[in-house]
């Protein structure tokens, strides 16, 4: 059962879609997760909605919503802040664990990409979520950077960016938009897994808030609850190193890590097996359905 639902944070209503399992005993509470999209992307048609229905067809509950600024929520359109993704996902647990099918302390939160940062930071700050899996996410903005921008000539190029965007916002009060390619490359043969919702702009304070963000902060704070991080062995577009440091900053005794191999930063996608095994298996080890 997919109902759509509406979450307020920070005064913004966030478009949000909530999964149920059909076969739910109306008097139980059920296990769940929040489901956070990839950079400027969307709940919908995306890597959310394919693990929203994956997390149902196992029986937790899940709930998808678009940040603020993106898809079908409140807010300006592609101003993308880190902290303000924070909020969006402190304010959604609390809907979430509002909710009469769910079990509020057994909440946890999944997230890709851009969304597995701000995963895995909100869990290191907000001791209410109960689990946390990281999708090909990051901890460190300013080298992730360095490696999504090889070389000389291609780090100065973003660099500019950044201090060009400093200076117009100084000089007019307004915003440089850039492209989201200029921000975060991306393979062409990959780009078809964006979901058609995906943004394609950004202002360049986006690009600056990444940079600036570290959840390799606060990634030990998480112990001892359970944390697995999943990333591509040789992921084109965000470094597979940032999970390998915050695997080296977590606490090893409720940390776990997987590499994929023959597969690039969409691990969930096309129902890869491999995948869905091991996030399963995980499941049933640190986060079953029955207690």
């Amino acid at each position: 059962m997919e109902t759509p639902v509406e979450i307020s944070s920070d005064g913004l209503k966030l478009s949000g879609v909530l999964h149920v399992p059909d076969d739910r005993p109306k008097d139980k509470r059920l296990p769940a997760f929040l489901i956070l999209h990839g950079f400027g992307g969307s709940k919908d048609n995306s890597h959310a909605e394919i693990q929203a229905k994956m997390f149902c067809d196992w029986g937790y509950a899940a709930l998808r919503f678009d940040f603020r600024g993106c898809g079908e929520s409140e807010g300006e359109c592609g101003r993308i802040l880190c902290f303000d993704q924070v909020a969006d996902t402190k304010n959604a647990f609390t809907f979430l664990a509002g909710r009469d099918e769910i079990d509020p302390d057994r909440i946890g939160v999944l997230g890709h990409s851009f969304g597995a940062a701000v995963a895995v930071y909100t869990t290191g700050i907000d001791e209410r979520i109960a689990v946390c899996i990281s999708s090909c996410g990051w901890g460190d903005g300013a080298r992730k950077f360095r490696g999504q921008h090889p070389g000389e000539e291609a780090w100065t190029k973003f660099t500019n960016m950044l201090e060009e965007g400093r200076r117009h916002r100084e000089e007019t009060g307004k915003s440089l938009m850039v492209s989201r390619w200029d921000i975060v490359p991306i393979p062409e043969h990959l780009r078809k897994n964006l979901s058609p919702n995906a943004l394609l702009e950004f202002p360049a304070e986006t690009a600056q808030s990444m940079y600036d963000f570290r959840a390799d902060d606060v990634v030990a704070n998480i112990a001892p609850r359970p944390l697995l991080l999943i990333h591509a062995s040789r992921d084109t577009v965000t470094p597979t190193e940032q999970s390998i440091e915050l695997f080296n900053r977590a606490g090893k005794a409720s940390t776990d890590m997987v590499l994929l191999t023959n597969v690039d930063h969409f691990p969930f996608s096309g129902e890869n097996q491999r995948t869905l095994d091991a996030a399963q298996g995980w499941l049933k080890m640190h986060f079953p359905l029955e207690v």
